[in-house]
């Protein structure tokens, strides 16, 4: 019985120590658990409109963290509980008898990860006094990966509200209407900016998975709103009769179609094409596209 509660815990340990190592490390930048825990909390915000807001993303991200706290705190509790109390030293005026054991293996293990070091229980086993320390470091890889974790989202999240008000300007002087107009060399640069600003978004959701999470109450920072502009752009340059507009929507298109494979793999359902995939990824921001 004890050996099966230690495989239990070290199994949970490193379950939780392999989903962090996907989701902040690994270049899918998704881990099963934690995408698992992004996805419920969203649904859950888009089941009542959204009522959460902006806060989804973060409170979706607080809630990763702390099932991977809970991992490692189950698991290296049961690693614990079958030396309560006889693995450990007690301070006096600490009676194990006072607590159960397995809610003192709790303690023990959350005073551990934490690496406060109160000093009131002592291991005195000697595979749990090496096994401590190792505890220790897990704790303090899992704050580093969480402060780390916050501070990396937002870089995206800025290159998407980026995109979403330069597809929002060029939709407000009807760019693509006027595309024909244009100096052709202009007209080119402003395609191929987009395209490899498409690109880096693709990329984005790719490496940095929550980010989909994170909904815009400002429409015009929305890029599930903004999207459906570029393909107006590139449906223009297209049908334009100069060769380099032609072969700018080329390029265009292709990272729209690319983009719009990645949302179809991860976040929304599968459609036919672009324009139904862009559709749904306004619907389950709750932004209405762009007319």
């Amino acid at each position: 019985m004890d050996l099966l509660l230690t495989v239990a815990g070290i199994s949970l340990a490193a379950l939780g120590l392999i989903d962090m190592f996907h989701s902040l490390l690994h270049p899918s930048g998704k881990g099963y658990l934690s995408h698992l825990v992004l996805s419920g909390v969203w649904r859950a915000s888009r089941a009542t409109g959204h009522r959460l807001g902006s806060a989804v993303g973060p409170a979706a991200m607080v809630a990763v963290i702390l099932l991977w706290v809970s991992l490692q705190t189950i698991g290296w509790a049961l690693i614990y509980y079958p030396h309560i109390p006889g693995g450990f030293m007690y301070s006096p005026g600490v009676n194990p008898a006072d607590y159960p054991d397995f809610a003192e293996a709790i303690y023990v293990s959350l005073v551990t990860l934490a690496t406060l070091g109160f000093g009131d229980v002592v291991a005195t086993d000697p595979w749990v006094r090496l096994a401590s320390p190792l505890q220790g470091l897990t704790g303090f890889a899992l704050l580093t990966a969480a402060l780390t974790w916050f501070t990396q989202v937002y870089p995206p999240l800025s290159r998407r509200r980026a995109l979403a008000l330069e597809l929002k300007g060029l939709a407000d002087v009807n760019y693509a209407k006027a595309l024909g107009e244009v100096d052709h060399a202009v007209a080119t640069r402003v395609l191929d900016t987009l395209t490899a600003q498409l690109e880096k978004i693709r990329i984005d959701f790719t490496q940095y998975t929550e980010s989909y999470y994170f909904q815009e109450e400002d429409p015009d920072l929305s890029l599930a709103r903004q999207l459906p502009y570029a393909l107006a752009l590139r449906d223009a340059a297209d049908a334009s009769p100069v060769k380099e507009l032609q072969l700018s929507a080329r390029r265009i298109s292709l990272a729209l179609e690319q983009l719009a494979k990645k949302l179809q793999e991860d976040f929304v359902a599968r459609d036919k094409n672009s324009e139904d995939v862009f559709a749904a990824y306004a619907n389950d921001h709750g932004q209405g596209t762009q007319a």
